[in-house]
């Protein structure tokens, strides 16, 4: 069912079961799992269907720190969310990254990989997978004439990515929704306020608002906000008429352990008597494929953070600029930017007898308690404070991405295979310094990270917000670490899981 809250006479009380603040993966996901229940669900999407660029401007905010694109361009602000512009490559975290490692400080998830295994599961039908297979042995199975690089896997090692078409959930899942009898999903609400009891135990209503000047109140037993990492800690730090910190930031930690994907060109592979790469190749139409990954054996007698280096042909590669030095403030420029990239290819004179490829690297960003989401002094057109992301890199996440190369490089002329080239930028091992091409995936993760303990944490293993027992936070703001593969299939996943600890919950009042 739905309903344009713009429509709706002014301060209309809209009632519920439960309650869900965004409709993209996050938020969608919960909803479609409690299709056809005996619950009444509110879907509250601040945007319409389409895009809008007034709506978008709500999204708006500042950067300081390191070099970042501007915060309007990376989240879409209507129906089905980030997947409007979502690339559809999808790996789950690997054990080590739920662990805690006495080398990256702030680690260790209070669940494990195995605790997220059945959800990951399910995940692979909504994001239009195939079987929950991220092992080597079964892709070769299906496809014999992929080969692996051989490779000493107690050192360097095969990790498998799949591919969504990819799903675009305001085309997916926008009849669904609508004609769903129990779930109630409302366009142009965007909540511009959380609202608690007397002692902040328990949250009562929400306040939305939209741009014909109508405010409206929502009513639930419980909340679920499925924003975004940037956008669901600035609306906790916003709601602070009754905390003034913010809604679960006694100890301060909304906002913090802002962590992005490090994506960045790190060096050349040179490989000598052609072989198939197939299984590295991405084009349309590939089911999976495979990047370098670190042992965590590796990981830890180094003490390096984990990261995945691609296969891209050099002759396309070199002449293909960062995302981050091509995307400005001008969405038309940025448009046909993206219409011609990586087109041109180099004139690299390569021997007939190499093969010759960019290694791109993505890692994981360590949690770092001053990459953060803090309020500007600006407000935006519906009167909440904008957001001002601080992104905070450190000579660990550099040094991390040499060692990757140098291991990738040792294993390679280990096997006679070919040899491995470093970027300029790394050949000094104590320069701590970033190049200009340094870019994120747009791969926003933490702000409200989950922990048992409310000191460190702002959510529980449940995703239920320190101290208030009807507030949960959905999606990559209660990651703990970022590991190396792209959230959305890991965020899904979290968020399957929040979905039936609430279902429990209130099967028991």
């Amino acid at each position: 069912m739905h309903t344009d809250a713009r429509q709706l006479d002014n301060n209309t009380i809209i009632e519920g079961d439960i309650c869900i603040v965004g409709a993209g993966a996050a938020g969608i996901s919960i909803a479609l799992e409690w299709m056809n229940t005996k619950y009444k669900v509110i879907l509250l999407e601040g945007g319409g269907f389409e895009y809008d660029d007034k709506m978008q401007d709500l999204y708006a905010g500042k950067t300081t720190g390191q070099h970042y694109f501007p915060l309007k361009s990376v989240r879409l602000h209507y129906f089905g969310g980030t997947t409007g512009h979502w690339a559809g490559w999808c790996s789950p975290f690997d054990q080590v990254d739920f662990k805690e490692r006495d080398w990256v400080p702030h680690s260790g998830w209070p669940i494990k990989r195995e605790d997220m295994d059945p959800f990951y599961a399910r995940t692979q039908r909504i994001l239009d997978l195939g079987p929950y297979e991220y092992g080597l042995d079964y892709w070769k199975a299906q496809d014999p004439e992929i080969k692996p690089l051989p490779l000493n896997e107690e050192i360097v090692w095969n990790k498998m990515w799949q591919f969504s078409p990819p799903t675009r959930f305001n085309q997916k899942y926008k009849d669904v929704i609508v004609n769903a009898h129990n779930i109630h999903l409302y366009t142009y609400a965007n909540v511009t306020n959380i609202a608690a009891n007397e002692n902040v135990s328990s949250i009562t209503q929400l306040i939305i608002k939209n741009f014909e000047g109508k405010q409206h109140t929502v009513k639930a037993k419980y909340f679920i906000i499925a924003c975004c990492a940037v956008q669901n800690a600035r609306l906790l730090l916003a709601s602070n008429e009754q905390s003034p910190k913010g809604l679960g930031n006694d100890n301060d930690n909304v906002g913090r352990y802002f962590m992005e994907h490090i994506e960045i060109k790190a060096s050349e592979l040179w490989l000598a008597n052609p072989a198939s790469v197939k299984l590295y190749m991405w084009q349309q139409g590939v089911k999976a494929r495979a990047e370098l990954a670190i042992s965590e054996k590796m990981q830890q007698q180094h003490k390096i953070l984990n990261g995945t280096a691609s296969l891209i042909p050099l002759e396309l590669a070199r002449n293909q600029q960062s995302f981050i030095e091509t995307w400005s403030e001008d969405e038309a420029e940025n448009k046909r930017t993206m219409s011609g990239y990586g087109s041109k290819k180099a004139d690299l004179k390569i021997p007939s007898d190499f093969n010759a490829f960019q290694l791109f690297t993505r890692i994981e960003q360590a949690p770092n308690p001053n990459s953060r989401i803090t309020l500007g002094t600006e407000k935006d057109a519906l009167g909440v404070p904008r957001a001002s992301l601080h992104w905070e890199l450190t000579g660990f996440e550099k040094r991390s991405i040499r060692k990757i190369h140098e291991l990738i490089g040792q294993e390679v002329g280990r096997a006679a295979n070919g040899r491995v080239q470093m970027l300029s930028y790394l050949h000094d091992a104590k320069d701590e310094s970033w190049p200009k091409f340094t870019g994120g995936g747009w791969h926003h993760m933490g702000t409200t990270r989950m922990g048992n303990d409310p000191k460190k944490a702002v959510v529980d293993s449940n995703c239920k917000v320190h101290g208030i027992n009807n507030l949960f936070m959905a999606g990559s703001s209660c990651y703990v670490t970022a590991a190396a593969p792209n959230p959305t299939l890991t965020l899904i996943a979290l968020s399957l899981r929040l979905s039936d600890h609430v279902k429990k919950q209130i099967s028991n009042t």
